[in-house]
């Protein structure tokens, strides 16, 4: 088994963070050593999601970390993501979790919310008190989201809403949703309460990816809602884009941490396993796969750091985003599979995690904007050219 996890900093890069960014990185390393790993290898074969740690990562302020609004932490964007990265180093069901509620839920509620939609969600959602989803994607409209037929009509004092959501995280337990409906051809955000009448939430079963977290199906059957439930400030598909840029952002750095898991793992097996008289670290193929995970996580930490300073500076641009969610994601999946052919055998075993690590990120390759459309969106912004549709 692979011995307590040592972060590979090949480029010094923790000279460049803060005290107060490692200080907040090494807390969530602990938790997620602590409290999270002993639990992950069970939490996967059964298809569950650890909901008795809410309160735990409640109590580390992780749930809108990087905000400053109604108390909360508000540390630094750069801080943010290297939460997120320790968050995937457990699972990326894990960092999901915690993304979901931060960066779409949460985000949405404080830029797109009324005042009293802010006073009542974001403490009890910071606090673990309530639980969010966000509600964008349907069945037959993933990358093409503004196609969405979900609809809202208005009826008196109330809008009606009726349609279905997919694919989406926290849903069956989420006490209140952030869905996207057409009202009179325009995309508007809505809150949806738990127990409202014609509003449904189901699991999603048979996944071989991301087992350890709650992914749902969402039916609105003429649900209807109080006018007030309506964000003020959602109008247009943009409002919507602009909360998966939050999580993709997150994205691009949970990644690395992923990656980091799988590295460990399979340098520490490399040097143990001995085969033809000597550890198969000493053989040049085995060499050639950990110098180019090595790189490749390098790279990906740069990267993400650079973001993080853009982000914090107002400079960043979605496209950036784009740009570090597809390379760092890509190379996390590949650096998985070569983890995964180091350990031979044994690289297929739950306990060794690595493949957990590598169905997880074939969903990450895929959601928040799939790596197709990633390529598409920074290829727009290089040439002016759209080459969506």
């Amino acid at each position: 088994m692979p011995t307590p996890f040592h972060e590979l900093d090949y480029y010094e890069i923790n000279l460049l963070l803060t005290d107060d960014e490692r200080a907040v990185r090494d807390q969530v390393r602990r938790f997620v050593d602590d409290r999270f790993l002993p639990r992950i290898q069970e939490c996967f074969e059964k298809g569950e999601f650890p909901f008795d740690l809410i309160k735990d990562i409640a109590r580390l302020g992780l749930f809108g970390a990087c905000h400053k609004e109604f108390g909360l932490p508000g540390v630094s964007d750069v801080a943010y993501g290297l939460i997120m990265q320790e968050l995937e180093r457990g699972d990326s069901g894990l960092r999901s979790f915690v993304s979901v509620q931060s960066a779409l839920v949460m985000y949405a509620i404080l830029r797109y919310g009324s005042e009293a939609q802010k006073k009542r969600w974001i403490p009890r959602l910071a606090s673990g008190e309530s639980i969010g989803c966000f509600g964008l994607t349907e069945p037959d409209f993933g990358s093409d989201p503004s196609g969405m037929l979900t609809s809202a009509r208005k009826r008196g004092s109330a809008y009606v809403l009726s349609g279905t959501k997919m694919w989406i995280t926290n849903g069956s337990a989420a006490d209140i949703a952030v869905v996207w409906a057409k009202r009179d051809g325009e995309i508007y955000g809505f809150l949806v309460e738990k127990g409202t009448k014609g509003f449904s939430a189901k699991d999603i079963t048979g996944k071989l990816s991301l087992r350890a977290s709650a992914t749902s199906e969402l039916h609105f059957e003429n649900c209807e809602i109080p006018e007030e439930n309506l964000m003020p400030g959602s109008k247009g598909i943009k409002a919507a884009l602009a909360c998966l840029t939050q999580a993709r952002y997150g994205i691009a750095w949970g990644a690395i941490g992923a990656a980091q898991a799988c590295f460990h793992i399979a340098r520490d097996y490399a040097l143990s396993r001995i085969q033809f008289g000597k550890p198969i670290a000493a053989f040049q193929l085995t060499q050639e796969k950990l110098v180019d995970m090595a790189t490749e996580i390098t790279k990906a930490q740069l990267l993400a750091l650079q973001m993080g300073r853009l982000k914090q500076a107002g400079k960043l641009d979605f496209a950036q985003v784009a740009m570090a969610k597809r390379s760092n994601v890509s190379a996390a999946l590949g650096i998985a599979r070569s983890a995964r052919s180091i350990l031979g055998a044994n690289g297929i075993m739950n306990e060794y995690g690595v493949m957990r690590h590598m169905t997880n990120l074939e969903s990450v390759y895929t959601y928040e904007g799939t790596h197709e459309m990633q390529t598409l969106i920074v290829g727009q912004d290089l040439t002016g050219l759209e080459a969506f549709r």
